[in-house]
């Protein structure tokens, strides 16, 4: 349970830090004025050029990575919902990367956030003393002898 929070956390962080900067490189971007070819691509290409979209969308990959292995090895219904602890770092890193006001009542969602994902991984942790995982099986080799 330690190493998939601490795998998670490091996630978070990494994914915050991806927002953040991703964030921050868009709104160096011009935006489109007029929904046409030519300025969708002029906005692609400055996307695709902008080395804060570029460092922030391969910050969000690397989280995918993380995701996909805790997903592979865990309960969605555990893993998911401990995402949200991506909000928490990400208000953090909004507030001190992108230096971004952040209201008491927002505050307050964050801490809503953080009380939902400890009863999420706390209800992993009492459904584990409940049904602990069986013994392997124990493996059948005949002697060397008996072959």
């Amino acid at each position: 349970m330690a190493k998939i929070l601490l795998i998670l956390l490091i996630a978070a962080i990494i994914e915050s830090v991806g927002v953040a900067v991703l964030s921050g490189g868009l709104k160096q971007i011009r935006g489109a004025r007029e929904i046409t070819v030519s300025e969708v691509a002029r906005v692609l290409k400055d996307g695709c050029t902008n080395g804060k979209v570029i460092l922030g969308v391969a910050l969000e990959a690397v989280f995918f990575g993380f995701l996909l292995y805790l997903l592979s090895r865990n309960d969605v219904s555990f893993i998911w919902p401990l995402t949200s602890l991506g909000f928490i770092v990400t208000t953090l890193a909004a507030k001190f990367i992108l230096d971004e006001k952040v209201s008491g009542v927002r505050w307050a969602g964050v801490m809503l956030i953080a009380l939902g994902a400890f009863l999420t991984s706390y209800s992993e942790s009492v459904k584990t003393k409940q049904n602990p995982p069986p013994d392997p099986p124990a493996l059948a080799v005949p002697p060397l002898d008996a072959r």
